[in-house]
């Protein structure tokens, strides 16, 4: 890991964390070693190659993760990629709580990695399932009411649809689904997602747990 790959806000945020410091700074340098590029995107270290997401650093309660951004798409022979959240359809992620995990591990993580990047060389995608969670009914409702709005829905991504679903379909009550889905038509006209800003620039984190709760 030279230092002239080192992103200064990277230093940063290892320095002001305040849990699994040791094992992100380790798991920093192998990812490094694999020649990505370093940034800071959502508050989190993440790796790219030619400006496409490869991997993201992530500390929480429990463990710290390195999180693959299309894991879906790598063949995972360790059987050691486990889903962010039950509904995650592209990221898959890797638990640690110790150092010693890591470095047992290190010579796996980079042959991921590598993996992860010849995918991404190769153009290869996750094939995404549309709306996979069925349409609550009082969204159907205004989609069969307004063609305006049915068309605005059905012009957002597969993604942001699946957003809107999961939420609308989240609360017991009807009456409580039909105002989250009065709440968000206006947003939905716009042809924004749940997360986007009305500005127009994209607050959206890149991995959703179904309970939207985004690491």
């Amino acid at each position: 890991m030279t230092e002239s790959r080192l992103n200064p806000k990277v230093d940063e945020f290892l320095r002001d964390a305040k849990k699994w410091r040791e094992e992100l700074e380790k798991l920093r340098g192998i990812v490094l070693d694999c020649q990505l590029t370093e940034e800071l995107k959502w508050g989190q270290p993440c790796y790219t190659f030619q400006n496409r997401n490869i991997v993201i650093l992530g500390g929480f309660k429990e463990y710290c993760a390195l999180l693959f951004c299309q894991g879906a798409l790598l063949k995972d022979a360790r059987g050691i990629l486990v889903k962010p959240g039950k509904h995650t359809q592209a990221g898959r992620l890797i638990r640690f709580a110790e150092v010693r995990e890591i470095v047992a591990l290190e010579p796996v993580l980079k042959a991921y990695i590598e993996e992860a990047v010849a995918a991404e060389k190769a153009g290869r995608k996750v094939s995404f399932k549309k709306n996979p969670e069925p349409i609550p009914q009082e969204l159907q409702n205004k989609l069969d009411e307004t063609p305006a709005f049915q068309a605005a829905f059905a012009a957002l991504t597969p993604g942001r649809q699946r957003a809107y679903i999961l939420y609308f379909s989240a609360p017991q009550q009807s009456t409580s689904r039909e105002s989250r889905v009065e709440k968000y038509r206006p947003r939905i006209l716009q042809g924004k997602g749940i997360r986007d800003c009305v500005c127009g620039q994209s607050k959206k984190q890149p991995y959703c747990d179904g309970s939207h709760k985004y690491i």
